[in-house]
């Protein structure tokens, strides 16, 4: 990883209103119990089904969470992509997601703010009934251009 040089993602005047990503995901038991187990979450909804049997939920969900890193991955590999921060995020869930539910999110660039070095991006989530899962926003700061190694490293040559 070190010293490698990775491509970063699309930089603030790459970015335009009406920029999209769409992607699909499941998630599967082993990506879900890796999640339980470094978060010592023993919630009965996420793992037992006797339990979530009994519940309006009939059966057990994926945690939010889970749901949201889907989002933040996309955020960080495709839109605005390597070397993007989110700043803030404003999130619902109307419904939730099973065990092995595919999701499909779509980002879409909604604003471009240059002078404060921010892109506004609109989250929408379905499942694979066509239900709305997550929907919401996301401030999202695109990668920075990195400085110049060559202007810093001759300035003592000027």
């Amino acid at each position: 990883m070190l010293g490698k040089k990775r491509k970063l993602g699309k930089k603030i005047n790459d970015l335009k209103v009406g920029d999209t990503f769409t992607a699909s995901s499941t998630i599967e038991d082993r990506e879900l119990l890796m999640y339980l187990g470094l978060t010592d979450d023993a919630n009965p909804l996420y793992i037992q089904h006797d339990y979530a049997s009994g519940t309006p939920f009939k059966r057990p969900v994926v945690p939010t969470v889970m749901v949201f890193g889907m989002i933040s991955s996309m955020v960080s590999m495709h839109l605005p992509g390597p070397g993007s921060h989110i700043t803030r995020q404003q999130l619902s869930y109307p419904k939730p997601v099973h065990h092995y539910s595919e999701v499909r999110i779509r980002l879409e660039v909604k604003s471009v703010r240059k002078e404060e070095h921010v892109v506004d991006l609109e989250v929408v989530g379905y499942d694979e009934e066509g239900d709305v899962v997550v929907e919401g926003k996301l401030a999202v700061q695109p990668p920075f251009e990195p400085k110049s190694m060559n202007a810093s490293s001759l300035e003592n040559f000027y």
